[in-house]
């Protein structure tokens, strides 16, 4: 599935994978954060978040590592990029 149609359709979650601080200086309406450190730890919350999830940071990086991450683990994931990008699609739907 393509990752702007999930974002414009609102079809799954989107969670920002960004450090607390950057999330607080700016992050997508909506989303949740778990940053890329803390995902092993929060599998079981992370499973039963809506999905398919939609994963961003601040360039594509740390939210490209979530996803395989994710992915290997058997959650259905897309990296979405910089959360400026998602953030861009997501005002589009609206």
């Amino acid at each position: 599935m393509e990752v702007a149609k999930i974002i414009k359709e609102k079809r799954g979650t989107i969670v920002d994978v960004r450090s607390y601080d950057e999330f607080m200086g700016g992050h997508v309406v909506s989303s949740i954060n778990i940053p890329l450190n803390e995902i092993p730890h929060r599998m079981q919350e992370i499973q039963e978040l809506k999905a398919p999830l939609v994963v961003c940071c601040a360039s594509g990086n740390r939210s490209g590592q979530a996803q395989v991450f994710l992915t290997a683990h058997g959650i259905e994931s897309y990296n979405g990029g910089s959360w400026l990008d998602v953030n861009y699609l997501q005002a589009q739907s609206e």
